[in-house]
């Protein structure tokens, strides 16, 4: 007779709809009841008193399980969103901050320290972080949490670590395995139902003796349970009774043996697993944990086949292992697999012993090095959408990567990463990753080269972007010196560029101009420097624009916008239309204008580009004022604001753009008033990025 629990198992639901970044649950929940309503409570800003929580406990006992069910639940209590920063994928010291700023999406339009950073979008603000993964950056997000909590009292952390951070008023809940003869049993019940396993009453005190044998340690049932599908129940109880193969050992326990004995249990419960696998799985095991956050079959083929794996046969070992719970399909990607924490380590543990970790590792590096020569060189070829959607997807990859590159100072292929990821990065709003990788390239490659010319370029591209002036005359008159030495027209077009832009956000309009206008026209490049190419027409426009000259503006931004369409190229088109709906308003063509810069928010929208949405928002508005309709304007505005404060720099500072946008505001409140102006600007500034480009997309 099949047993029906009293302990449920609870289905699988998408989070609780409020704002923030959590993922879809994947797995049905089992248990932890009692946990879970401590943790509800705790994090319920309304009930709770304590603004630090950590759940502590041994790998695989499942305390980012608990914690997404959890936030799931509480989500809507927090106004401004529940964000989610994975840390496992982080292998280089002096990354908590930049993950913290990725997951909260800020553009990060400056230099300053990261704490500022968030510390500034966060002020008034009630938002829930979740620093997940904690162990091995611990004193990073010590120093973190440690600042923001006193400057931030609408903040609430949730920290999940192997150990707690050891701040003051910092509340634990330390996560025991489950209960053996209730909720463990269901759990490996649930788990094993894929390969045909019902519990019965027969068949239970040996699921009782599984259980207690893997100290209920989530992670460890569910490996077991996979198992079931080429082990009876009573094959597997016995193997695991049985002492591991020495070769095992090392694996088996961290530091020489020592360590808590549950972790020692989940390693060996990895172990068997890993000693069930056919000798390719175990290879192929091995092989995968180079990966950082995430990896899909074709990048697993090119970098983990060789010797007695061929590519051809890693998908259906890669299967296998999905079988086996070994590696996990990507909780929003079908098409994408990750491994596990522990898993991984195990896996990196056993590459070490088999002597391949320095080969695999770089194979990794050089996968993905291939991959970012390419974006440079299609940037301008219809594909700018693929390629920052790819960079978006492999984040952690490329960073993975570029740390490998930069450990190999004498790799000749150290310039040239640096440069085509650091381009990649500038574009979908990684600055301070594309500036730490450009600064320690170039200090380690001083000599001379087109690859350094193009680091000196996207250097300074990435110093305009975050605000910093100064810098980025610098880089744009380095840029200009190796240019002229190399006489490569499009590459001393680039140089003016970076120049030309540099002076316009200085207010150096005339010299801008002059810099600008002395380009030829060349034929547009396909490559990263073809945009340099478009960028310098835009540039030119917008400094027009500012001047008044609303004629000359147009002509040349609906130029750079001709060929920017002819090449497919989405960037700097999306630009020009901006440019383009603002001479529609100085002509009074208002329906026009209303056109272009909503065309101008979707491009920017696909590339993921903050400052341009957000400076297609404020011309909207401007233009929906014009076109009567008062209250959806200022919810435009309201939008707008919101966006501009993503990038840390309201319309960048420009003394142009700021009474631009003041005007709108005066015009806005004097068509409908202060109060239905000020109900309005606060029901769009309320709603969250891609709510706000939905309604800005939206027509009347």
């Amino acid at each position: 007779m099949a047993v029906v629990s009293d302990k449920t198992t609870e289905p699988t639901h998408p989070t609780g709809g409020g704002p923030g970044n959590l993922p879809p649950e994947t797995h049905s929940f089992v248990g932890r009841r009692e946990e879970l309503h401590w943790l509800e409570t705790e994090l319920d800003p309304s009930v709770g008193t304590y603004r630090l929580l950590s759940v502590v406990g041994v790998g695989g006992v499942g305390k980012t399980r608990l914690a997404l069910r959890a936030l799931g639940r509480v989500q809507k209590a927090y106004n401004d969103g529940v964000w989610l920063v994975e840390l496992s994928p982080l292998h280089t010291a002096g990354l908590v901050g930049l993950a913290v700023v990725e997951a909260l999406r800020l553009a990060d339009q400056s230099t300053g320290p990261v704490t500022e950073v968030v510390a500034e979008w966060a002020e008034g603000k009630r938002l829930l972080l979740v620093l997940d993964s904690c162990e091995h950056v611990l004193a990073e997000c010590a120093a973190l949490v440690e600042t923001l909590l006193p400057a931030l009292p609408g903040l609430r952390v949730l920290v999940t670590s192997r150990e707690p951070l050891g701040l003051p008023g910092e509340l634990v809940l330390p996560l025991d395995p489950l209960p053996i003869a209730d909720d463990a049993v269901t759990l490996f019940a649930d788990r094993a139902t894929n390969t045909g396993f019902t519990l019965d009453d027969i068949n239970r005190p040996t699921v009782e003796a599984v259980c207690r044998r893997l100290d209920g340690i989530p992670l460890a049932l569910e490996l077991a349970a996979a198992r079931l599908s080429e082990l009876s129940l009573a094959q597997l109880h016995g193997r695991l009774g049985e002492r591991p193969p020495s070769r095992l050992d090392l694996l088996s326990a961290p530091c020489g043996g020592a360590g808590p004995p549950r972790h020692q249990t989940l390693r060996t419960a990895i172990g068997w697993s890993h000693e069930l696998c056919a000798p390719l799985e175990r290879l192929l095991w091995a092989r995968l944990s180079v990966f950082a956050g995430g990896f899909c079959v074709r990048a697993a083929e090119e970098i983990c086949s060789g010797g007695p794996l061929p590519a051809g046969r890693i998908a259906a070992l890669l299967a296998r292992l999905v079988e086996q719970s070994i590696v996990q399909r990507h909780r929003t990607d079908p098409v994408r697999f990750r491994l596990l924490d522990t898993v991984r380590e195990f896996g990196a543990d056993w590459l070490r012993a088999l002597g391949e970790e320095h080969a695999v590792r770089l194979r990794h590096r050089d996968h993905f090095r291939r991959l970012v020569r390419q974006g440079w060189t299609e940037w301008n070829t219809g594909r700018q959408v693929a390629w920052c959607e790819l960079t978006l997807t492999e984040h952690a990859n490329l960073r993975a990567a570029m740390d490998c590159a930069l450990a190999e100072p004498d790799s000749r292929f150290v310039l040239e990463m640096a440069t085509d990821v650091g381009f990649l990065w500038r574009h979908c709003g990684y600055l301070r990753d594309a500036q730490h990788c450009l600064d320690l390239a170039l200090a380690a490659h001083p000599g001379p080269g087109p690859d350094r010319t193009r680091a000196l370029w996207v250097r300074g591209a990435v110093a305009l972007l975050q605000g910093d002036l100064e810098a980025a005359a610098n880089w744009a008159e380095r840029c200009t010196d190796a240019a002229d030495a190399r006489a490569d027209p499009a590459t001393v077009v680039a140089a003016a560029c970076l120049t030309g832009s540099q002076l316009a956000l200085s207010g150096r309009l005339a010299e801008a101009i002059d810099v600008l206008s002395a380009m030829p026209r060349l034929p547009i490049r396909e490559d990263g420097f073809g945009g340099a190419q478009l960028h310098v027409r835009v540039v030119l426009s917008f400094v027009y624009l500012l001047r008044g000259e609303y004629g000359r503006s147009r002509a040349v931004a609906e130029e750079a916008r001709e060929a920017s369409v002819a090449c497919g190229e989405l960037w700097a088109a999306a630009f020009a239309n901006v440019i383009v709906a603002q001479t529609d308003l100085a002509r009074g063509d208002v329906h026009a204008a209303v056109d272009n810069a909503r065309t101008a928010l979707a491009g920017h929208g696909l590339l993921h580009n903050t400052v341009g949405a957000a400076m297609a928002l404020d011309v909207l508005a401007a233009a929906v004022v014009a076109a009567g309709d008062g209250l959806r304007a200022a919810r435009l505005l309201g939008i707008g604001e919101r966006v501009w404060e993503l990038t840390g720099r309201a319309q960048m500072d420009s003394p142009d753009l700021l009474a631009t946008r003041r005007s709108h505001e005066l015009r806005i409140r004097a068509e409908i008033g202060d109060s239905a102006y000020r109900a309005a600007y606060e029901e769009g500034f309320g709603m969250q990025y891609e709510e706000g480009l939905d309604y800005a997309a939206e027509g009347r």
